[in-house]
């Protein structure tokens, strides 16, 4: 029987970000930007210049922010927490606020290569706003609807079929004995304690799927938004490794014979 926080849970209100909240979050953020842009010409040096002190912990401080939407993945995918969804509006302001903190930190120089992070970081919201508000809800009317009916593979097809479906139970005995093939994903604590069996895992998943269409089933915004998604984040996270690393330990090279005004550690 569950116990008493568990029922206490399961009647607690939801709090979902409401699709209209979201868009009045995206509209004050892109006002955001644009005034702030307009306004720079007559804003103070140091909110004008790359590199400033003011600029500096502008980026530092958007970084931070924009951590959390890579902790809600981790949790998320770990199963490590029993409200996502209060991670997930956590992930949606802090994640906007973040980019608006990003725009500044690039001091309105959009001709040079950072600045691609800044583009990034828009192509997700735009992105992640469409899947909330537009592509939820084509989502919801495929999980309504009767889907077509798959295309009878041949006898090749089938076989290769069965021979996926036989290795995939066997490495379910590795990763998690008690769940079964047809229900089971691959979450971050698989990963950690078995990573072979995990690709493996993964692998043959995804053979499956593409043998029995099942992206071709739906849209393909639907079938490809999330892949893009995760794409475009794993971009800006590369290029702000590249871009915290460059100007920690390359600043002169950062500088190009300028004054060094940001905190590092060599000036190469």
């Amino acid at each position: 029987m569950p116990v008493a926080a568990d029922i206490a849970v399961s009647r607690a209100p939801r709090n979902d970000l409401s699709d209209a909240k979201l868009l009045r979050l995206m509209a004050a953020a892109a006002a955001a930007i644009a005034g702030w842009f307009v306004l720079r010409p007559w804003l103070p040096e140091a909110w004008r210049i790359p590199g400033s002190p003011a600029l500096y912990l502008a980026g530092v401080a958007g970084v931070a922010l924009l951590l959390v939407p890579a902790a809600f993945a981790f949790v998320k995918r770990g199963g490590l927490t029993r409200d996502p969804v209060r991670w997930f509006n956590a992930h949606v302001v802090c994640s906007t606020i973040g980019m608006v903190l990003i725009a500044i930190h690039s001091g309105g120089y959009l001709r040079r290569a950072p600045a691609l992070l800044l583009l990034a970081l828009l192509a997700l919201a735009v992105l992640g706003t469409w899947a909330r508000v537009r592509g939820s809800r084509r989502m919801a009317a495929t999980f309504a609807s009767r889907a077509p009916a798959f295309a009878v593979p041949d006898a090749a097809t089938r076989e290769r079929l069965k021979a996926l479906i036989s290795a995939k139970r066997k490495l379910l005995a590795d990763l998690d004995p008690q769940a079964k093939e047809g229900t089971f994903s691959v979450t971050l604590p698989h990963w950690w304690r078995s990573p072979r069996a995990a690709w493996a895992y993964q692998r043959l998943a995804r053979e499956e799927a593409w043998l029995l269409g099942t992206r071709r089933t739906i849209g393909a915004s639907q079938a490809w938004w999330r892949p893009l998604h995760m794409a475009l984040a794993w971009i800006f996270v590369l290029g702000v490794v590249i871009h915290v690393v460059t100007v920690t330990f390359f600043a002169g090279y950062v500088a190009d014979g300028g004054p060094i005004t940001w905190w590092h550690l060599t000036a190469w």
